[in-house]
């Protein structure tokens, strides 16, 4: 299934592993389209951002359980992607400029 390059990224994960991995490593965490693969994370990345991707590393999040009064509710599992950028290059999404 071939997936348009704005549908495979769907939102920029902001926490402190992840800004540690930014700062230290210039690498970057994205929730991505559970049908989506590396190579359309790249790609997507490099379209969007106009930066140079080295790597892409992917993890499947399974969702968690949690208890509402005597309900169990389980939470969507979803994607989640950890891109390298080459050295230089910045994603100004992060930075907040």
């Amino acid at each position: 299934m071939v997936l348009h390059a704005f549908e495979v990224l769907r939102r920029p994960l902001i926490t402190e592993k992840s800004t540690i991995l930014q700062e230290e490593h210039n690498r970057y965490t994205f929730e991505v389209d559970p049908r989506a693969n590396k190579a359309q994370v790249k790609m997507a990345v490099e379209k969007s951002f106009s930066v140079q991707v080295i790597g892409v590393n992917m993890v499947r999040v399974k969702g968690k359980r949690k208890r509402f009064g005597g309900k169990i509710v389980q939470e969507p599992s979803w994607k989640k992607a950890v891109v390298s950028l080459k050295q230089g290059d910045k994603i100004q999404v992060f930075e907040g400029a």
